[in-house]
């Protein structure tokens, strides 16, 4: 059944053209702050949906195919918080189909919202019916940009890798979305370490559908010293959280400022949001390898 499902999908991908995401351009975009201080967010936005209750799942799914007026006021609340932060990652957007009315969601986003920067992450082409993707806003420079395809069974999924600060000992900020199923998350998190593995000061941020005691005790990330925000953090479902699925983790050399849940119910997940500052050069210490799980 997977293999079939598999090959449906890539049938539909060939037959809707194998368009990639875009992206804004750096040419306009300030360099990274000097102090290393960065304001994140992450939020899952729906496609611009609004949802504040189950039923809403039933009676707004059309609006998974269809463009709806409210939607465009909805991406203008969202850019309202966006405004506030300096790096942000976008999931569930839509890069420019019918329900979207043909515009490319994060780049919407990121003019309303005034960050200069904005790469657009296509994961699922579907032609003119969805423009599955993945979104990063900046309003720094960051040295490099690289998308990458997560494994699963049925693909659609990837990974948004951005570095910052020095070019030899850079921060690593690594957005995804991962997949419902336990064993593709296992894979997905496998390539993801992998990633990371050779950096020092790492950022995961995105909707992984799982708790971060799961995480970080279950999955490949067990092998790295990544910190968790609270085990209380919250996020889904956003009118009466009781799931913490959406997450930013980071290395313990990064100072934490402050870090939670953001209400802002305009979506069904809450976005989460983390102030931090990286070390200075002068003070910072060998990496060194880790085999035990991170604690909360």
């Amino acid at each position: 059944m997977y293999k079939r499902l598999r090959n449906q999908w890539n049938d539909m991908r060939r037959s809707a053209g194998d368009a990639r995401g875009s992206s804004s351009g750096v040419d306009h975009v300030p360099d990274f702050a000097e102090d290393g201080h960065i304001r994140l967010l992450t939020f899952n936005i729906q496609v611009g949906i609004s949802t504040s209750s189950y039923r809403h799942y039933l009676t707004r799914s059309w609006q998974h195919v269809l463009p709806h007026r409210s939607r465009f006021e909805n991406l203008d609340r969202i850019a309202t918080l966006l405004s506030n932060y300096d790096v942000i990652a976008l999931q569930e957007c839509d890069g420019g189909s019918l329900r979207s009315g043909h515009i490319n969601q994060v780049q919407y986003l990121a003019e309303a919202a005034g960050i200069p920067y904005w790469y657009q992450q296509l994961n699922r082409n579907l032609g003119q019916f969805a423009q599955h993707s993945n979104g990063l806003l900046s309003r720094f420079r960051p040295l490099e940009v690289k998308e990458h395809r997560l494994p699963g069974l049925i693909p659609g999924r990837g990974v948004i890798v951005a570095k910052y600060g020095n070019p030899e000992d850079p921060l690593l900020l690594v957005m995804m979305h991962l997949s419902l199923s336990k064993s593709a998350q296992q894979r997905q998190l496998g390539f993801v370490s992998d990633l990371i593995s050779d950096y020092r000061h790492v950022v995961l941020m995105g909707d992984m559908n799982a708790h971060a005691e799961q995480l970080l005790t279950n999955t490949p990330l067990k092998q790295t010293d990544l910190i968790p925000l609270p085990a209380n953090a919250h996020s889904f479902p956003s009118w009466r959280p009781e799931k913490a699925l959406d997450h930013i983790l980071v290395s313990p050399s990064l100072q934490v400022h402050s870090s939670g849940v953001v209400s802002y119910p305009m979506s069904d997940h809450l976005p989460i949001a983390l102030d931090v500052t990286l070390p200075k050069p002068d003070i910072i210490l060998p990496k060194t390898d880790v085999t035990s799980p991170a604690s909360s």
